[in-house]
Order: structure tokens, then sequence, then C-alpha cells
């Protein structure tokens, strides 16, 4: 059974990463060509600006998964010295169930407000790129974050995010 999950895990971390990697590429050479076209032939590209910040929303928001099940957080381990291991053990699966429900919180508060953005049928200023769909991406990986804290409650690995600190 691990290795069914193990074998899902790889394929999900690959599947972000790779996008997310693509993304960072995609955004690295749109800077570089708009930088040139402004400076060099003094025509930017238009719109390179909007195409940016939704290339990062998209790069924050597929991270958000990968770091939550590699346990890259930030994490403070002070209480974690003066527990014995199993009360460590109990603390990261209650800390991994409260990220879960505020997760799931964030994930509720902003399907609603991509409802809302979708009906007014809200563009950027200059593209005029439907914003909804990216708000629809933005709260489907936050959903997806609170499941992986939900199963990082059942099968919280070895407490990598314990040690990631020390």
């Amino acid at each position: 059974m691990a290795t069914v999950h193990s074998t899902w895990e790889r394929r999900f971390d690959a599947v972000l990463g790779v996008a997310s990697s693509i993304l960072l590429v995609g955004m690295m050479l749109l800077t570089f060509v708009d930088v040139v076209a402004r400076y060099l032939l003094n025509r930017p590209i238009r719109g390179g600006f909007e195409i940016t910040e939704l290339m990062l929303l998209v790069l924050i928001f597929a991270g958000l998964p990968l770091v939550s099940h590699a346990d890259e957080h930030v994490t403070m381990d002070f209480i974690d010295r003066i527990l014995p291991p199993a009360a460590q053990r109990v603390l990261v699966r209650l800390v991994h169930g409260i990220c879960a429900a505020v997760m799931f919180f964030l994930a509720w508060q902003v399907w609603i407000k991509a409802g809302r953005i979708a009906s007014y049928g809200d563009t950027t200023d200059v593209l005029r790129i439907t914003v909804g769909p990216f708000v629809y991406f933005m709260d489907a990986m936050i959903a997806v974050t609170g499941l992986i804290h939900v199963y990082k409650v059942f099968a919280p690995g070895e407490g990598a995010a314990n040690q990631a600190t020390t």
C-alpha cells in the first residue's frame, strides 16, 4: 500500500514541479524579452506586466501543495525540543489537522470570491484576460493543500518538519 502512495505522491510532485518550472522559465523569458524590447527597441510587450502577474499567481499557488507535501513550510521547533517523541507525533498530527481546517476554510472563502469575480466577468486591464479561472485555480490548489494536510494527519511521515529548522 505504501508503494501506491509513494508512486502517486511522486507523480503529483512531478506534475506540479514541472508546471512550476515551466512557468518560472516562461516568466524569466517574458521579463528578458520585455526589458530588451523596452530599452533597445522602445517597444515593450503589450500586457507583459499582466501576463507576469498571472503567471506568478499560478506559480505561487501551484507551489503551495508541493511545499505542504514536502513539509517545507517555515517551522518553529522551540516546543518540539521539550516534548517526548510520542507527544511530538501528536503535535505534528494536530498541526496538520489545524492546517487542513484553515486551508478548507480559505478554499471555501476563495470559492465564494471566485464565483463573484466570474459572475462580474472581471478581466485584466490591457489584455482583457478573464480573471475568474485563475481564482478558481487558486481555490483548487488551496483545497488540494488542505487534502494533503488531511493525508498527513493520518500518515505524517517521519516528522521531517521537526528537524527542518535544527
